[in-house]
């Protein structure tokens, strides 16, 4: 690639990034492997003394943002070297190159047209840091727009570039707003070339606004004189449209659903801090970047407590369900230590085969001798002898033995034979009865 013009001693050009009224941004290599980005100035310093007003401005505010770089802040580009080119003299800033596209870049295809809520939230945290972080050291940087905040690829960070502005006169300002500035992004009172730290919280809440609603608030439809005057007047004049609406009509078709309605439910603290960042007056603005950052911080503190006392709640709630359900699953476990559930089925059939062996034990078992069998057996032996005498001590004792006939013999047999039967089904059916009340504890009914 040629050089189109030295910029300094070991400071190549190798070539223009972007040009403008404001200036014009061109890739520089450092005599080494580094890249940076050259901001080269329009007006031109004939005269590097104190005695030339341009230079000693230019110089205060190169001041300035070597203070910003005294403490390193991850979204504000890094400030490497400043000063007067070789050819035409112009005032420069070198600045670190941050590889990655800005956000302009990211608002069009293949990109959505619009960001999503967490995306937004995390871009606001990181944008309120930079402006803090520059308001702190007195620096306003007056040229806050899309194509100003790149996303860098590597840190994943959003980055505040192009401190060109800050270091201009106010007539250089002035006329380079007037003719070559972004517009849509500008505060009212910079149309008369006020630059205030409330004038950044303005462009701040138009890179929002944009971000919500896949447009600025007030769109340049062509570059022409006509079309710059309305946009200047819709500022100074025009309510702000409905960002909601907006971002409504301009969600992506592409996204499900469930997810549109999703994105739709913007916070009301994200609304009401654009909608203050976006007021006419500055002074009904906040006042700097670091008000920003403290709302942003409070809110997204104050919903990551609500997040979690939700989540605690549901969690306390469910705790106490399973608790419930323990305690009854211990209760019923404990009434069944003792029993066993049978169906109707299986214990029908369990007190069927107990019947049948009560049954079978008891016509199986031989009977038992009874006195009364044991005396009828004795009478039958006696039947068929004679009487006897005996004599006990020069004593003789007759026993008379009655003669017992047959028939009568089991006639007896037969009364003592139907009395033992009664008595033995009397016991088995007590019996029965008491072993069916145990089993009947032991295997209640379902």
């Amino acid at each position: 690639m040629s050089k189109v013009f030295t910029i300094t001693e070991g400071l190549e050009n190798m070539g223009a990034l972007r040009t403008g009224g404001q200036g014009s941004v061109y890739k520089g290599r450092r005599i080494g492997a580094i890249i940076s980005a050259v901001k080269l100035l329009p007006t031109p310093i004939h005269s590097e003394s104190m005695d030339d007003h341009n230079y000693r401005n230019f110089l205060n505010e190169v001041e300035k943002l070597r203070k910003v770089n005294e403490i390193p802040n991850p979204n504000v580009v890094k400030i490497l070297n400043s000063g007067i080119t070789e050819s035409g003299s112009l005032p420069f800033i070198e600045m670190e190159f941050i590889e990655g596209p800005d956000l302009g870049e990211l608002l069009k295809p293949p990109h959505e047209t619009i960001f999503t809520i967490k995306e937004v939230i995390k871009l606001a945290d990181q944008l309120a840091s930079a402006l803090s972080h520059c308001h702190k050291v007195g620096v306003k940087h007056g040229d806050i727009k899309s194509n100003n905040i790149k996303f860098n690829i590597h840190s994943g960070n959003y980055v505040l570039l192009d401190f060109g502005l800050s270091v201009m006169s106010d007539e250089q300002r002035r006329s380079s707003m007037r003719h070559a500035g972004a517009i849509e992004f500008m505060a009212p009172e910079q149309n008369e070339g006020q630059m205030l730290f409330q004038t950044d919280i303005y462009s701040y809440g138009v890179v929002l606004y944009e971000l919500l609603a896949g447009q600025v608030p007030f769109p340049l439809k062509d570059n022409g004189e006509t079309a710059r005057n309305n946009v200047m007047l819709s500022h100074l004049e025009q309510p702000v449209p409905d960002v909601l609406e907006l971002r409504r009509q301009n969600l992506p078709q592409s996204w499900p659903l469930l997810q549109q309605e999703k994105e739709m439910q913007v916070p009301a603290w994200l609304l009401q801090m654009i909608k203050k960042c976006l007021e006419k007056s500055p002074d009904n603005r906040f006042t700097n970047g670091t008000e920003i950052h403290e709302v942003i911080i409070e809110n997204s503190i104050s919903e990551s407590t609500e997040g979690a006392a939700g989540a605690i709640t549901a969690l306390t709630a469910e705790n106490k369900i399973l608790q419930q359900r323990l305690s009854g699953y211990q209760q019923a476990e404990a009434g069944k230590e003792n029993t066993i559930n049978l169906s109707k089925p299986v214990f029908a059939g369990v007190i069927t085969l107990l019947l049948a062996s009560i049954t079978y034990g008891i016509f199986k078992s031989p009977a038992k001798t009874t006195g009364l069998n044991s005396a009828l057996r004795d009478s039958t032996q006696l039947a068929g002898k004679k009487p006897m005498a005996d004599t006990v001590k020069n004593k003789k004792l007759q026993v008379a033995v009655p003669i017992v006939n047959k028939d009568t013999v089991k006639a007896a047999q037969k009364a003592d034979s139907i009395k033992l039967a009664r008595k033995k089904a009397l016991l088995a059916k007590k019996k029965l009865h008491k072993k069916k009340k145990k089993f009947l504890g032991i295997f209640p009914i379902k």
